[in-house]
């Protein structure tokens, strides 16, 4: 395959879009919601139809990468803004809630949405979501992204070293998932009517519909995050939501709309419940990388030289939370697999603890548990984490992606040889 058949990744840099975000939210009415919502679906559908195409004539992996850079831009905006104010509590509280709710309610939401439809259609349960060979990159990736994010909470501080290393895993994560092959043709019949269409046009067009689709959607998605972001925002301070669990959960599941959009479009069909099992993985990705690593840039640059974001102890917390969640949800997935009760798993954890963080800690029974359950959540999560490790060592729980992907790099390298 030509290079000329990938698709044009869309880039902004650092600064341009810190221009455009570092600017207060606008004041609109709670209503603005009504326009900006389908703006924002729509610009999911238009991504979503883009990678789905894609994955034909590059790896599926990287389509998703590129898939998940464009829905995770109102996230990067979000953050640029509070790096660049200095608002270090709101950026990491921002980051946490995010990746957490990808994990402990996207993850999920796809199992269900899988599940219901496979009943539907074949009156019986859906045990598992079976991931692919080609998804044991994804899983590799994540499991080297939680090496170095407990490298980050041990430290407890991000930098500039640490935002070059961090870019540095993701560039490495594109090179191997550049190497992958694309998908099987004879599988694009399977395809809905639009991506079919796509898929099976000459080139010329098929290249131009592709590229256009993914320019077009993120685009749409960037112009829109602002006044969608606002209009939640009218919402919850009418609400009476404080100004933290917006930050750490509302504006989170706004920034991340586009990814539950294409989830539940590919969760839907079942055959593709791994598409989007993986296109949320690929989001994890991007977050704990090129996410995490633009903060300490951005934070230098409006301080005007080198400079570290410290945590304190409130924030190594939610870190280490984040951290441990993210783990035992990759080692559910390293046997190659999400069953329906690992699925169960994490939402419940992730529910609890939500479910108690508006409560103010204080004297009184749930005052009292909110005050405690983020370590209680926590140290669930790393004896879970520890449990899984020992399944492993025992050979109870398979470690299918680590040779599936060793597998799959011979198979390359021989390839690469030959030629």
């Amino acid at each position: 395959m030509s290079g000329s058949d990938r698709p044009r990744q869309v880039a902004l840099p650092v600064c341009a879009l810190l221009l455009v975000s570092a600017t207060p939210l606008p004041e609109v009415s709670p209503t603005a919601a009504l326009w900006t919502a389908p703006s924002i679906l729509l610009a999911a559908m238009l991504i979503a139809w883009a990678a789905e195409s894609a994955q034909y004539f590059i790896a599926q992996g990287f389509a998703l990468a590129i898939l998940a850079w464009l829905q995770t831009l109102p996230e990067f905006a979000v953050e640029a803004v509070f790096a660049w104010k200095q608002q270090v509590p709101l950026l990491l509280a921002n980051l946490t809630g995010a990746l957490r709710l990808l994990t402990g309610l996207g993850w999920p939401m796809i199992y269900f949405t899988a599940a219901m439809f496979h009943r539907r259609r074949h009156g019986r349960p859906l045990r598992a979501i079976h991931l692919e060979e080609g998804h044991s990159v994804e899983v590799a990736g994540l499991l080297v992204c939680m090496a170095y994010a407990a490298v980050i909470w041990w430290k407890a501080s991000l930098d500039l070293v640490d935002a070059a290393v961090l870019i540095g895993i993701y560039v490495a994560y594109l090179v191997v998932l550049g190497h992958m092959p694309p998908e099987a043709a004879e599988a694009a019949e399977e395809l809905e009517l639009i991506p079919r269409s796509i898929v099976q046009a000459r080139r010329p067009v098929r290249i131009t519909v592709i590229t256009t689709l993914f320019v077009g959607g993120g685009a749409l998605v960037y112009f829109m995050a602002e006044p969608f972001s606002a209009s939640l925002l009218a919402v919850a301070t009418a609400a009476g939501v404080s100004q933290f669990v917006f930050v750490q959960w509302v504006a989170p599941f706004v920034s991340e709309f586009p990814e539950k959009v294409s989830a539940f479009y590919w969760a839907r069909t079942v055959d593709r419940a791994s598409m989007a099992l993986m296109n949320m993985v690929s989001s994890n990705l991007n977050q704990w990388t090129l996410l995490a690593a633009m903060l300490p840039i951005v934070y230098s640059l409006s301080r005007g030289a080198p400079s570290t974001i410290p945590f304190d102890s409130q924030q190594e917390l939610e870190i280490l939370m984040t951290l441990a969640q993210q783990l035992v949800g990759t080692l559910f997935l390293i046997n190659m697999k999400l069953e329906w009760w690992e699925a169960a798993a994490l939402f419940v954890l992730w529910a609890v603890q939500f479910a108690l963080s508006p409560v103010a800690p204080g004297p009184g029974f749930w005052r009292g548990l909110a005050a405690h359950i983020h370590w209680w959540v926590t140290a669930t999560y790393l004896a879970w984490a520890g449990v899984e490790i020992v399944r492993m060592a025992l050979g109870r729980r398979k470690a299918a992606a680590l040779r599936l992907f060793a597998g799959l790099w011979r198979r390359h390298m021989r390839r690469t040889t030959i030629k």
